[in-house]
Parts: structure tokens; C-alpha cells; sequence
């Protein structure tokens, strides 16, 4: 059963930017879509890609899919959070956007490689990164292997990239092993409800609470004299 606990809305403060990275083929885009279904208040990110859609998924919906000299201007104009070239095709994540959605008040996923989390890392900005893993290497190889009809060649291309990529791991503050769906998801969903806990996060609505207690006092105090 999900522990439905809003974000702290109530200090119209700004909303926390997670980061959620992983090897391709983990499964790190459907962990993140069944975690927003169930964390209210959690948006996820809509990336811009320089690659075709894919059959089933729509403009403005799965993607923003826009033409690559579109995306070259884009970075021109350094209109990118962060961005990366992933096997071929561009990726990347609208800084404006981004921004729009935690000044809202709403906390937002980032799903990227670590190409794009080390960018955002080297801007400064506060994120809780959580690094997924699969369960092995092997494990790897059949997800990747029964969803793709990706050449022998495009195969061990993404394998030799998940190799060097899982040592990353290391640069963030959450690991979380997709070895069962719905398990990985509430690890994901414990770990936003935690940073959502943090007194940074809940001071506000914490000295509001406080602040009863004072006024309570101080009729008691009133009444006793």
C-alpha cells in the first residue's frame, strides 16, 4: 500500500530535482513512470531528443522530438540543463523547464545517463541522486537482448557502455537494484518520501506547527496568572 505523504506545499517553497540514472536496458524510464503514479506532487521530466519516434509514442507526451539542427541551436543557445549524445542521437533536458516545475512547488525527476547527471552535478544546483542497478551483468545482457532489435555489433556497443558506466554509481547519494519491479519502486518511492522528511525540506511547515504551540503556551500562561 502506498504511503500517499504530499510534498510540504504549504511553505510555497521550491521543489527538490532528483535524478534517477542507470545502464541501458535497466529499466530506469518504467521504474520512474510507475513512481510518479503512486508520489504526488513528482512530475517527470520530458526530455528533448534529436531521434525518431518510436511506434506508440507521442510528441509532447514521451518526448519533446525535435529535428537535430533544432537541437543544435538549442545548445547554441544554451537553452539545455543538460544534454548528451546517446548512441547516436541527442538527448537533453530544458533548463527553463525544469526550473518552471521547482519554483512551482513541485518535486521533478530527471531520468539521464551519467553523462547528463555529471553536467548538472558541475552547475551547482542541489539534486538526490539515485543510481539503479541491474542485478547482474547477465541479467543485463537478456533485458537488453528480448527488448532490442539492435544489431550483434549495436549490442555490445551498449554492454561496453553499461560496463564503464555502472562505476558511476559511486557519485550518487541512493542505489537501488531493479531485480523486481514493483519492489524497486517502493525502494524509490521510500527514498523521496525520506528527502521530503528532511528538516531542510519540512523547516517551514515544522515552525508553523511550532509556532501553535508557543500561542498555547502562552494562553495558558495568561490563564494561570
Amino acid at each position: 500500500m502506498s504511503n500517499r505523504v504530499p510534498a510540504d506545499q504549504d511553505a510555497g517553497g521550491r521543489g527538490l530535482l532528483f535524478i534517477v540514472s542507470a545502464p541501458s536496458g535497466t529499466g530506469k524510464t518504467t521504474l520512474v513512470e510507475r513512481l510518479v503514479q503512486r508520489v504526488p506532487d513528482l512530475q517527470m521530466s520530458r526530455s528533448y531528443t534529436s531521434r525518431v519516434a518510436r511506434a506508440g509514442e507521442r510528441d509532447s507526451v514521451d518526448y519533446n522530438f525535435i529535428s537535430r539542427d533544432r537541437f543544435d541551436a538549442m545548445i547554441r543557445e544554451g537553452a539545455f540543463l543538460e544534454w548528451a549524445d546517446v548512441f547516436g542521437n541527442y538527448y537533453g533536458t530544458a533548463a527553463a523547464d525544469t526550473d518552471a516545475l521547482l519554483v512551482a512547488g513541485k518535486d521533478v525527476v530527471l531520468v539521464i545517463d551519467v553523462q547528463g547527471a555529471r553536467q548538472v552535478r558541475t552547475r551547482g544546483i542541489e539534486t538526490v541522486g539515485i543510481f539503479v542497478l541491474p542485478p547482474s551483468a547477465e541479467v543485463l545482457e537478456q533485458r537488453l537482448r528480448g527488448r532490442s532489435k539492435d544489431s550483434e555489433e549495436q549490442m555490445r556497443r551498449r554492454l561496453d557502455v553499461a560496463c564503464r558506466e555502472v562505476s558511476d554509481f559511486v557519485q550518487y547519494e541512493y542505489v537501488v537494484v531493479n531485480d523486481e519491479l514493483e519492489t524497486a519502486v517502493s525502494r524509490l518511492e521510500a527514498i523521496v518520501l525520506a528527502e521530503r522528511g528532511r528538516v531542510k525540506v519540512m523547516r517551514h511547515r515544522a515552525e508553523t506547527i511550532i509556532g501553535t504551540f508557543r500561542r498555547k503556551r502562552s494562553e495558558t500562561d495568561g490563564k494561570s496568572t
